[in-house]
C-alpha cells in the first residue's frame, strides 16, 4: 500500500503458526506476502535441506499473545490445492482469522496486487449498532485460506497502544529496546589487516541497520577510533556507503592500537560508546581483532562500574547500556579462521595471486625459466594450495603439510627433471611465507631459488608478491559473501541477549551461519599448536573439510607418474567430450581428467567438436603434456556445440564401439544433461551406451540440476561485475543516467540476481518473477525518489539488471524507453547488452579449482561403477564390437554436483523429478535467498 499511516491489525486465537512451502519460489512469495500484511521478518534459519523465516505480528489485544509465524521451505512439503474462485470460500476451513480496523485499505491493497478475494457482510445482532462489519477471504501463496474482518473479538478487553501497519513497514521505522524504548544504535569497525570485501560488509551492515529502523555508525581507524572517540565515531546515512562495493581495502580505515590492549584504553572505548548511545558493535577482522572484541564484551560490566565510580559516567547514563552486543565478521585474506569455510577477502586475494602467476608463466615459458613465488600465509597454506591448483604449479610448500622425508629435495628435483624431460618449458614453485620442513625449519623462497639453480642448473627467478595480494577491487564472490554476512550480523545483533555468547558470522556448506565466536578463535589457535608439536595430520584435519582432499588431488594431477595410485585399478578407455556453450573451467576440467586418468593407468580420449565430431570419428588419445597450460585457457580447446546424440544415435553408438570407449565424461551445460538422458533412454537399443557416464556441469547460466555451482558461472559473474562497474562509472560521470544491462541466463535468474547483488543494482528482473507494468511503474517511482534525494550536482549513476528471458513483451529496449519516458527528464536511460563477453576470458580461480575437484571425483566415480559391475553383472570384451564394461544400472549415468563443501553424484533419472525440462533449469533455486537481500539493500520496495 502507498498509504503511510499505521493501521491496527491483530491475529486472534493463535499464538504461532508453522507453514511449509515445497519450493523456494513459493517460500519467498509467502514471506513477501505476509510482510505486506504487517508481519516483520525477525530471523532466518538455514540448514542443508531447509530454510525457515520467523515473522512477528504484534496483537492489539492485551489478552492475546504476540503472534509468531514460521515459514519453512522443505522439499518434502506439499502444496495445497487451490480453492476454486467459483466456490463460496466461507464453506472452506480457514487457517486463521485476522482482525483489522483498516479493511477498506486492505481491500485496496488486494485490488492493487490483483490478489483473488471474496468479500461478505457480517450480520449485526444489535439493531441499534449501525456499524458495518465485513469479512474478506483470500489465500496466501501456499493456498492457505485467511480471513480478514473488522468485526471485533467479543472476548477482547483492553487494547494496547502499540500498533503495526499491515503494509510493508517504513524502512526508517525504529527498532527500540523493550526496557528503555531507545532506538537501537549499531556500530561497525574494521580491524587488523585490510581485506577486499570489508567495504561491502560495512555497506551491508549500514543499510541493513537502517532498513531495520536502527541508527548505524562507523568507527574509523579500528579500535583506535573507539579509544579516541569524537569524530572518529560517525553516524552513517544510506548514501554514505554509495560506491563502497567496488572499492578495495577499507574506507573507514584500520590501524594497530596498543591502547586498546590495555584496560585504560578499553575504559575510554566504553565511555565513548555510551556517550554515543551505542550498545552493539560489529567487528570485521581476523582472530586477534575478534578476540579483543569478545574481551571487551566480557569486561563491559566492570568497565561501566569503574567509569561510574570515577565520575566519568553517571548511573543514569550507564544504566541503559548494561549489556554490549558483539558480533564478529571474519575479514582475512589467509582464510585461516576455523568454523567457517571461507573468509572475507580470501578469494579476491587468490585472484591477485593467480593473475600474477599467469603473467609470470608466459615469461617463464618464453625463456624456459623457473620461478619461485612467495605468497602470504604465516600459519595457513590455503592461498598457496589453491593458487597451486588454479595455476598448475609444479610444487607448493605449506605449513600444515611439510615435505616428507629427509630426501625431499632430491625427490622434488627428480620430479621437476621428469617434467622437463616430458617437454615442459617452465617450472613454477609456490612457497607460503610460513612454509616449514618436517623439523620445523623454515623453507624460504630464496632457499628454493638456490636449490633449483644449483641442483638443476635452471635459470631461476624469485618473486615475492607481498601486499599486491591485498589490493584491488573485490571479486564478485567476496562482494556477495561480505554483503550477506553484513546483513546477517545486524540480524544477530537484534536477536542477541546477554546470555548468548558473541556470535561469529561465517559460511558453512554454502549457507551463512552463526557460530560461537570464541570457540572458533580457540579452534583456530589449535592449528598453530598442532604444527608446533609436529602433528601435521591433526593440523590438516583442523582445516575446512575439502582442504586435505584438495591437497591430495593437487599431487595427483601434478606428479607426472605415481605408481602408488595405479594399484588394483582396472584400466579404462575414457572418452571426454564438451557439450553446449563454452564456459570457463572446461579446459581446466579436461586437463585434470587427462592427467589424473593417465596417472591412474587409464587411457583418455578427446572427442573433438562435440557429438558431430564423434559422429565424424574425430577422436584423439591424449597424453600428459597435451593439456599443459590448459588450466588458464578460456573457451573450449576440444571444441563444443549444442548438438545432441539424437543427431545420429546409431553413428554415435558405432563410433563409441569403434574406438572401444568404455566410459564417458561429458563436460557442459543443460545440453550435456539432456544428452545423458538420450543415451540412457537408448540403452536397450544401443548396448554401447551401457557403460558408466558422468556429467560435469559447465555453464555460465548455472541451470544444471543436481549442483549448486556449475563451471563457468563464477567467471561469468566476474565478467558481468567488471562490465557493470565500468558502466556505472560512466553513468555516474554523466549524472542522472540509468543503464539497463541485459545478462545471459536463459530461464534462470542466477546471473542476474548474483551480479545485481555484487554491483548494487537498483532493480533486477528475472524470469522467475517476470516483468509487469505495475512493477515498472513502482521502479520508476523508486528511481524518481532516489534521484530527488541525491545532492545537487552529485547524482549517482544507477544500474538495472535484466535477465534476457525475463519477459517477451518488456524487452531491454522497451524497459529503458519506459524508464526514460516516465522519468520526465529527471533522468535518462541507456541499454547495455553484454552478450558473449559474459563467457569471460581466462577462468576465475574458483572455476579452475572446482574443475579439478569435479574432474578427479568423476574419474573415481567411473572407476567405482566399473568395479561394482565387474564383480557382478558386467561382461567384458576386448574387441571393438562392444564396450569392455557393460552396465545398465541407472546410477551409472550421473551428474557430478557441488553441494556445500562436498561433491556428490545423482543419477540423471533421479534428477528428472527435480528438473523443469520446459524451462531448462532445476525446480528449486537456492540462490533466491540472495534475492531478498538485494531488494533490501537497494531500498526498493516493489
Amino acid at each position: 500500500m502507498q498509504d503511510q499511516q499505521h493501521h491496527s491489525i491483530s491475529l486472534d486465537h493463535i499464538a504461532n503458526l508453522i507453514l511449509t512451502a515445497p519450493t523456494r519460489e513459493t517460500y519467498h512469495a509467502a514471506v513477501s506476502w505476509f510482510e505486506q500484511l504487517g508481519f516483520k521478518a525477525i530471523m532466518t534459519e538455514a540448514s542443508v535441506e531447509t530454510t525457515a523465516t520467523w515473522l512477528q505480528l504484534f496483537s492489539t489485544s492485551a489478552s492475546i499473545h504476540d503472534v509468531s509465524l514460521k515459514i519453512v521451505y522443505s522439499p518434502s512439503g506439499q502444496l495445497k490445492l487451490a480453492t476454486s474462485i467459483k466456490m463460496d470460500w466461507r464453506s472452506v476451513p480457514a487457517l486463521a482469522t485476522i482482525t483489522t480496523n483498516s479493511l477498506k485499505d486492505l481491500e485496496e491493497l488486494f485490488i492493487a496486487e490483483r490478489w483473488a478475494y471474496q468479500r461478505y457482510a457480517t450480520p449485526v445482532k444489535n439493531a441499534s449498532d449501525s456499524s458495518d462489519f465485513a469479512a474478506i477471504y483470500t489465500h496466501d501463496p501456499m493456498n492457505n485460506l485467511i480471513i480478514f474482518t473488522n468485526k471485533p473479538n467479543p472476548f477482547e478487553t483492553i487494547k494496547r497502544s502499540k500498533t503495526i501497519p499491515y503494509a510493508q513497514p517504513d524502512l526508517d521505522e525504529p527498532v527500540v529496546t523493550e526496557t528503555t524504548g531507545r532506538k537501537r544504535k549499531i556500530a561497525i569497525l574494521t580491524s587488523g589487516g585490510d581485506a577486499p570485501g570489508m567495504n561491502a560488509a560495512v555497506r551491508g551492515v549500514v543499510r541493513a541497520a537502517i532498513s531495520r529502523g536502527c541508527d548505524a555508525y562507523a568507527v574509523h581507524e579500528g579500535y583506535q577510533g573507539l579509544v579516541d572517540g569524537g569524530d572518529m565515531i560517525k553516524k552513517m546515512g544510506w548514501d554514505d556507503v554509495q560506491g563502497y562495493l567496488s572499492v578495495g581495502g577499507t574506507v573507514i580505515g584500520t590501524a594497530r592500537c596498543k591502547a586498546f590492549r590495555e584496560r585504560p584504553g578499553r575504559l575510554l572505548a566504553a565511555k565513548n560508546l555510551v556517550k554515543e548511545g551505542i550498545d552493539a558493535l560489529i567487528v570485521c577482522g581476523g582472530d586477534g581483532s575478534l578476540t579483543g572484541a569478545d574481551l571487551f564484551r566480557s569486561e563491559w560490566p566492570s568497565l561501566l562500574e569503574e567509569l561510574i565510580s570515577t565520575g566519568e559516567l553517571t548511573l543514569q547514563e550507564a544504566e541503559p547500556f548494561a549489556h554490549l552486543n558483539i558480533v564478529g565478521l571474519v575479514g582475512s585474506i589467509d582464510n585461516d579462521m576455523s568454523s567457517t569455510d571461507i573468509t572475507i577477502g580470501a578469494v579476491t586475494c587468490l585472484h591477485r595471486i593467480c593473475e600474477s602467476i599467469d603473467s609470470i608463466s608466459s615469461t617463464a615459458s618464453s625463456h624456459s625459466r623457473a620461478f619461485v613465488v612467495e605468497v602470504m600465509g604465516r600459519h595457513c597454506g590455503w592461498l598457496a594450495l589453491m593458487a597451486g591448483i588454479a595455476t598448475g604449479a609444479d610444487f607448493i610448500f605449506i605449513p600444515e603439510r611439510p615435505p616428507s622425508g629427509e630426501d625431499w629435495e632430491d625427490n622434488m628435483c627428480a620430479e621437476i627433471k621428469r617434467h622437463r624431460d616430458l617437454g615442459k618449458r617452465k617450472t613454477i614453485v609456490i612457497v607460503c611465507e610460513g612454509a616449514i620442513d618436517s623439523n620445523l625449519k623454515p623453507i624460504t623462497a630464496k632457499d628454493m631459488m638456490d636449490l633449483l639453480t644449483d641442483r638443476l642448473h635452471l635459470d631461476t627467478r624469485m618473486t615475492i608478491l607481498g601486499h599486491v595480494q591485498r589490493g584491488g577491487s573485490p571479486c564478485a564472490f567476496d562482494r556477495n559473501l561480505a554483503t550477506m554476512q553484513g546483513v546477517e550480523a545486524v540480524e544477530a545483533v537484534l536477536a542477541s541477549t546477554p546470555e548468548v555468547p558473541s556470535p561469529m558470522i561465517g559460511m558453512n556448506e554454502n549457507k551463512i551461519s552463526r557460530t560461537d565466536l570464541m570457540k572458533a578463535v580457540a579452534l583456530t589457535g589449535e592449528v598453530a599448536k598442532a604444527i608446533k608439536r609436529r602433528d601435521f595430520e591433526g593440523a590438516m584435519e583442523l582445516r575446512d573439510p575439502a582442504f586435505n582432499q584438495q591437497y591430495e588431488q593437487f599431487l595427483a594431477t601434478t606428479l607426472a607418474s605415481n605408481d602408488e595410485i595405479k594399484k588394483n585399478i582396472q584400466p579404462l578407455r575414457i572418452g571426454i567430450i564438451n557439450v553446449g556453450a563454452p564456459a570457463g573451467g572446461m579446459n581446466a576440467a579436461v586437463r585434470a581428467a587427462v592427467r589424473y586418468a593417465r596417472n591412474r593407468g587409464h587411457t583418455p580420449f578427446a572427442i573433438l567438436n562435440g557429438f558431430p565430431g564423434l559422429i565424424a570419428g574425430q577422436v584423439k588419445e591424449m597424453q600428459w603434456m597435451d593439456v599443459d597450460g590448459w588450466i588458464a585457457h578460456g573457451g573450449s580447446e576440444l571444441g563444443t556445440n549444442r548438438d545432441q546424440p539424437s543427431l545420429d544415435l546409431g553413428m554415435v553408438s558405432y563410433q563409441l564401439q569403434k574406438f572401444n570407449i568404455q566410459s564417458l565424461m561429458l563436460i557442459g551445460g543443460f545440453e550435456a544433461y539432456t544428452a545423458c538422458l538420450e543415451m540412457y533412454n537408448a540403452r536397450n537399443v544401443y548396448p554401447s551406451f551401457c557403460m558408466p557416464m558422468v556429467h560435469i556441469p559447465a555453464t555460465i547460466s548455472n541451470n544444471v540440476p543436481g549442483t549448486e555451482y556449475s563451471l563457468g558461472c563464477d567467471t561469468s559473474l566476474n565478467a558481468i561485475m567488471e562490465a557493470c562497474d565500468a558502466i556505472k562509472q560512466s553513468a555516474t560521470a554523466s549524472r542522472k543516467r540509468v543503464f539497463v544491462v541485459e545478462v545471459h541466463g536463459g530461464k534462470s535468474g542466477f546471473l542476474a540476481v548474483m551480479s545485481g547483488l555484487a554491483v548494487g543494482a537498483t532493480s533486477v528482473y528475472i524470469p522467475e518473477e517476470g516483468i509487469s507494468l505495475a512493477r515498472l511503474q513502482k521502479d520508476v517511482q523508486h528511481l524518481c525518489k532516489r534521484y530527488s534525494e541525491d545532492a545537487e550536482g552529485k547524482s549517482q549513476g544507477r544500474i538495472i539488471i535484466r535477465c534476457e528471458a525475463a519477459s517477451k513483451t518488456y524487452t531491454t529496449d522497451i524497459v529503458a524507453s519506459i524508464i526514460k519516458e516516465e522519468g520526465h527528464q529527471q533522468f535518462d536511460s541507456r541499454t547495455a547488452i553484454l552478450g558473449h563477453i559474459q563467457q569471460g576470458n581466462s577462468p576465475s580461480p574458483l572455476d579452475r579449482i572446482r574443475a579439478m575437484r569435479l574432474a578427479l571425483c568423476s574419474i573415481d566415480f567411473l572407476e567405482e561403477h566399473t568395479c561394482d559391475v565387474s564383480s557382478s553383472s558386467s561382461t567384458h570384451s576386448n574387441t571393438s564390437a562392444g564396450p569392455a564394461v557393460y552396465n545398465k544400472d541407472p546410477e551409472s549415468i550421473a551428474v557430478a554436483g557441488i553441494h556445500g563443501s562436498n561433491v556428490s553424484f545423482t543419477s540423471v533419472e533421479a534428477l528428472l523429478k527435480d528438473t523443469d525440462m520446459k524451462n531448462r533449469k532445476p525446480k528449486q533455486s537456492w540462490w533466491m535467498d540472495y534475492r531478498r537481500t538485494g531488494i533490501l539493500l537497494a531500498r526498493n520496495k516493489h
